[in-house]
């Protein structure tokens, strides 16, 4: 089999996904399917009928050999109040990003501005000098050499610094690399609910001692609350953890050894400190028996099934990556808890096949049915495991007195379960899910549909001209092709018109039986008020959610993500450029690259810098070798390039005009006669050449994982788009918003916010 065969010749976006972010130095698709699964066959044949993926760092390290982690998911947890772990929190969230791995904080036991240090007369300078430390390592540490690193700081609520930390996100380059989490627990909601019942607005008065320095301060819930949801409105961030149901409902609930702190930076993963945690998904849509038809069903045992082999495999994964992590911490950890996060993607999919909206009542119920069916063979086979392999070292019988596990312990043989323990102290988890998902051209994680269909701009037809055309999404198209109808039904919806009622239900059904957390965003219509933002977050919290996340569409933070519009209807470019004139700068944290090239001269060394964002060439540097060429003229043509470059002045016209500069006698004498120069039939030829493909393989680098990488994005080319005003700085296609994550659905570009 082909991957063209697996993905369809068709799905150009998922076989560039395939070849880009998850091949291995050319292997064949076979070899590939041998790779990841590990030798396993169920694995491999559940992989080939696109029932399940292992998430992107398996399959893109597993078996290649490279000293890079197969788990995505990190947690440094509490940064201690001490000049030396705050500054070594620093080194580890580095080194892990190295690793490729993602890493979440919490500063919530660092004490606040002005408070007294030991017994010295010097005051704290409180927590966002430290923040501005960790967004700044982020901005500038890669995850394996190509991504920039993905960061969560988070911070209690109570905090004397909550206030500025829930203010900073909006404040224009401020900790712009980073997400941003608010813990909030049931007493300050409690305070919150009171004001909505009653008009009552209560204050508390904190007081707090940090090596013997008291500090005494005031926190009027409703007013930090009305803040944070006025941020949440205009900049979809910070997002919120309530605390009480996130650190408790889980199966370690009564394990005093086993003290979560915060999570990872998607949120699908709360842990504990130098917590790890590797991923997969199931893809439900492939579970549906007789799709779009009257005797549609949902195939419940062999789902169960399929996680009892996807939870072995997952936690074979544990060993294989035992010396992959970044630190030695982290791999004492993931051996003492073996960690799991088996998760979704495919539900809206798998709902349009049962003929079910996304939301209904239905599907509600649906939802909650899956996810009990997958926690019950979860629970199964890492019994089985235990059995076989022994318990997960941190075991404890307290485990069965959880409240999760009481859910479904009728399903369970309490004497083999604490006799033999668990293998794995977490089990699920709803990861986004955003490049596997799209590779399979599927929906994401728990994530409703975001657009039925979207215009895609082709250039090479039409005489070169632009054209327009009409993309619907791969399950409308299923529709198409299975029924032979032309019409959609009503049920495919998409995510700005689910109530966020339904939405918040249909989270919480599933979160009833997903032993971690789940990472989502609710989309938002751009007309939603403040007000229903404050009712939704505590709808949230009243029904069972760990945390939650919104985007409005069209909201401020869309500033950072794009400059402008596309009038579908016009298709001309209404959108703010670079005045004429106008010169932007090249910061030191560009990306580099280089080539050196044989012309018909001698050498000549090509060095590229790019934007570390967007992917956009900012510099060139041009010099030639020790024999041959005119080093003044290499110095002048870098400098014209490099001013176009950031003049806005886009790569592919560059290298047009660079193309048009004919032929070279002494290049055409060299490459007749020693047939080794750098393609091209002159320097600034082969320049231009050497400019794509160093400007490919950056863009190639910035495909970000859903699951791996959430942090904003600048985006300095227009596109047009459907019911969001984001661009693709890649190709200049569509954005899409799903899971918290901008995906092109022209190219595969894509990068978690």
């Amino acid at each position: 089999m082909t991957v063209e065969e697996w993905l369809g010749k068709d799905n150009t976006l998922g076989i560039d996904i395939f070849k880009n972010k998850y091949q291995f130095e050319g292997e064949t698709f076979d070899h590939w399917l041998d790779r990841v699964s590990g030798g396993d066959d169920e694995v491999r044949q559940l992989i080939e009928e696109k029932k399940f993926l292992f998430g992107g760092r398996i399959l893109a390290n597993r078996g290649t050999g490279k000293r890079a982690s197969m788990s995505n998911c990190y947690s440094r947890g509490f940064v201690e109040d001490s000049l030396d772990d705050l500054m070594q929190a620093a080194t580890d969230i580095a080194h892990t990003f190295k690793a490729q791995g993602g890493q979440g904080i919490s500063l919530s036991k660092v004490r606040p501005k002005g408070c007294g240090i030991n017994s010295n007369q010097f005051t704290s300078d409180g927590i966002i000098p430290f923040m501005e430390i960790y967004n700044r390592v982020t901005e500038s540490i890669s995850q394996g050499g190509s991504r920039k690193g993905a960061l969560l700081m988070s911070l209690d609520i109570w905090h004397k610094e909550a206030e500025d930390f829930i203010k900073i996100k909006s404040e224009e380059g401020r900790i712009q690399k980073a997400n941003l989490s608010v813990e909030i627990d049931d007493d300050f909601m409690k305070c919150v609910q009171v004001y909505y019942d009653t008009g009552e607005i209560i204050t508390k008065t904190i007081t707090k001692n940090y090596e013997g320095h008291n500090i005494t301060y005031e926190v009027t819930p409703i007013k930090l609350y009305k803040l944070m949801m006025q941020k949440a409105w205009d900049w979809a961030e910070p997002g919120c953890i309530f605390t009480n149901r996130f650190r408790n409902y889980n199966l370690m609930e009564f394990v005093d050894d086993y003290q979560i702190e915060t999570c990872n930076p998607c949120g699908e993963q709360p842990l504990v400190k130098h917590g790890a945690c590797n991923l997969g998904s199931i893809n439900l849509s492939e579970f549906v028996n007789n799709p779009f038809t009257t005797k549609a069903s949902f195939d419940f045992k062999a789902l169960e099934d399929a996680t009892r082999i996807c939870i072995r495999a997952l936690d074979n994964i544990i060993d294989e990556n035992a010396d992959n992590h970044a630190l030695q911490e982290q791999k004492e950890m993931a051996l003492k808890y073996r960690n799991c996060g088996l998760g979704i993607m495919g539900l809206y999919d798998a709902f349009a096949k049962l003929g079910l909206k996304y939301g209904s009542k239905k599907s509600i119920e649906y939802a909650n049915e899956i996810m009990k069916v997958m926690l019950i063979g979860a629970i199964q086979e890492s019994n089985i495991l235990a059995k076989e392999k022994g318990a997960f070292p941190g075991w404890d019988s307290k485990v069965l007195n959880s409240e999760l596990f009481q859910k479904v312990a009728n399903h369970f043989d309490y004497e083999e379960l604490s006799k033999y323990g668990l293998r794995n102290c977490s089990l699920l988890s709803i990861a986004p899910s955003g490049s596997i998902a799209t590779m399979l051209n599927i929906s994401t994680g728990c994530e409703p549909l975001f657009a039925k269909s979207y215009q895609r701009k082709t250039e090479s037809l039409n005489n070169g001209e632009d054209k327009y055309y009409t993309v619907y999404a791969g399950i409308i198209q299923d529709y198409f092709n299975i029924t032979g109808n032309d019409t959609i039904p009503d049920y495919f919806i998409e995510s700005h018109e689910v109530n966020w009622h339904d939405r918040i239900d249909l989270q919480g059904a599933l979160q009833e039986y997903v032993d971690t957390a789940i990472s989502s965003t609710i989309n938002l219509r751009n007309e939603v008020t403040v007000e229903e933002i404050e009712q939704l977050y505590l709808y949230a919290w009243k029904k069972g959610l760990k945390g939650i996340t919104i985007f409005r569409d069209g909201c401020a933070r869309l500033g950072i993500l794009t400059t402008g519009t596309i009038d579908t209807n016009k298709q001309e470019d209404v959108s703010s450029e670079l005045k004429r004139g106008m010169i932007i700068k090249a910061d030191d944290n560009c990306i580099g690259k280089k080539r050196t090239l044989q012309t018909g001269c001698g050498t000549l060394h090509c060095e590229a810098f790019f934007d570390p964002d967007t992917g956009d060439l900012l510099e060139t540097y041009l010099s030639k070798g020790s024999t041959g060429g005119c080093n003044n003229f290499m110095v002048g043509l870098s400098r014209m390039i490099s001013l176009s470059a950031r003049g806005g002045v886009d790569i592919n016209s560059i290298v047009d005009q660079l193309k048009s500069s004919g032929t070279c006698p002494s290049y055409a004498v060299r490459t007749a006669t020693m047939h080794d120069t750098s393609k091209g039939s002159c320097c600034p030829v082969a320049i231009g050449n050497a400019l794509i493909d160093m400007h490919n393989e950056i863009m190639s680098d910035l495909m970000d994982d859903y699951e791996e990488d959430k942090k904003p994005v600048k985006i300095t080319k227009p596109i047009q788009i459907v019911s969001s005003t984001a661009k693709c700085p890649q190709c200049g296609g569509n954005l899409v918003f799903e899971g918290g994550c901008n995906t092109c659905k022209d190219c595969g570009w894509s990068k978690c916010d």
